[in-house]
């Protein structure tokens, strides 16, 4: 059984954002790549729940995103499609991480796929 084991929430203005976030909820954000992406750290290690980011409003980050954790990527997405899904975005390095991929599901939302893999990019 797959897991949801990231999420993305959009953002129009990052500061404004991290600010919110960090003061109300108490994450811990932090800066990952050259896009506007922040990791976020929502409770201490092996806490109940799951970490996230908050991304830069995209095409593919416009409402909340859930990722969903896979064991195979490539099976998986083609799975999805076959049962009506539509690639957003395809198989995608995070250099020393994994693997993600975007897709749409037959009800309209943008859901990601991971896969760790330590050795991608």
């Amino acid at each position: 059984m797959a897991r949801i084991v990231h999420f993305e929430l959009p953002v129009d203005d990052p500061d404004r954002a991290r600010a919110f976030y960090s003061s109300v909820f108490g994450w811990k954000l932090e800066a990952y790549g050259d896009a506007p992406y922040w990791l976020a750290t929502t409770g201490a290690e092996g806490e109940l729940g799951i970490d996230g980011a908050l991304a830069g409003r995209s095409e593919l980050t416009s409402a909340p995103v859930v990722v969903i954790g896979v064991d195979d990527l490539d099976a998986a997405a083609a799975d999805a499609l076959a049962h009506g899904a539509e690639e957003l975005q395809g198989k995608q390095p995070v250099p020393g991480m994994g693997w993600s991929s975007y897709l749409r599901d037959p009800e309209g939302n943008v859901i990601g796929l991971w896969q760790t893999d330590e050795q991608a990019g």
